[in-house]
């Protein structure tokens, strides 16, 4: 390694060290939500396919699972495909979906911490990619640890008509009209039909590669979420960038919408 390479990371682990220090006293965040973001920009400014900077970001989710773990997050969301995405040329998603299977694969299979829950439109995924992924969140059922959900085919305004669209069958099938329904319907009814239900509501929202914005991304969860918005690409996105968004987080006061 040259002594500039050297030098540079000595730089950067005192960096680290120092940020971490500063959050031994800060209350972190139950549910961590994060838009991993940039691989394909990643990949074109390297001169690489875009394909390549798919499977590096790949890589990249076991090691933030393994910082959020160490920072005893409860719950971690990562958007990894979105329905627009869907949209993209047929080649670079049948290589996207294959990656997405095979990291949860890996997350259900080589990795036992956690308990995985896909939260999308499986109906939008071809049907052998929809199975694979339920079969592998399936595997981890009864697991204690950490609740990481794998956002796939998945958009904000979708859910939420997908909530609305669950409740009004459940009423159907107990034969609730849809004036009584009316009378009754609170947020809860709705939230009780959400992907993530049963779950704490994202305390922080973190994007990566310099977009500032949600996208829609857990639309209906994120009304009293911290956001963080980060310049580095997903690939290139590294623990004191996460412990920064913890500190982010850590600063505010978090007035809940007053």
């Amino acid at each position: 390694m040259a002594f500039k390479d050297r030098v540079r990371n000595l730089l950067y682990d005192l960096y680290e060290r120092r940020v971490r220090r500063q959050l031994s006293d800060v209350a972190g965040p139950r549910h961590v939500g994060i838009i991993l973001d940039g691989n394909r920009r990643w990949a074109r400014e390297a001169g690489l396919d875009v394909g390549h900077g798919h499977r590096a970001g790949a890589r990249k989710i076991a090691d933030f699972l393994g910082w959020c773990q160490e920072a005893d997050v409860e719950v971690v969301t990562l958007w990894l495909l979105s329905t627009d995405n869907l949209g993209r040329t047929s080649d670079e998603i049948d290589t996207l979906l294959d990656i997405i299977a095979g990291v949860v694969d890996d997350l259900t299979e080589r990795d036992t911490r956690w308990r995985v829950r896909i939260v999308g439109a499986l109906d939008l995924l071809p049907t052998e990619v929809a199975a694979r992924l339920s079969a592998a969140a399936l595997r981890t059922e009864g697991r204690k640890g950490m609740q990481v959900n794998v956002a796939v085919g998945y958009g904000g305004r979708r859910e939420i008509a997908d909530a609305v669209r669950k409740l009004l069958q459940q009423h159907a099938e107990v034969g609730t009209s849809i004036e009584e329904l009316a009378e009754v319907l609170t947020v809860d009814h709705i939230a009780e039909h959400l992907y993530t239900s049963g779950q704490p509501d994202p305390d922080l929202l973190i994007r990566t590669s310099g977009e500032q914005r949600l996208s829609g991304f857990m639309l209906w969860q994120s009304a009293h979420s911290e956001f963080s918005f980060c310049e580095a690409y997903w690939p290139a996105f590294r623990r004191v960038d996460f412990l920064r968004a913890l500190r982010q987080y850590g600063a505010r006061h978090r007035r809940y919408g007053s």
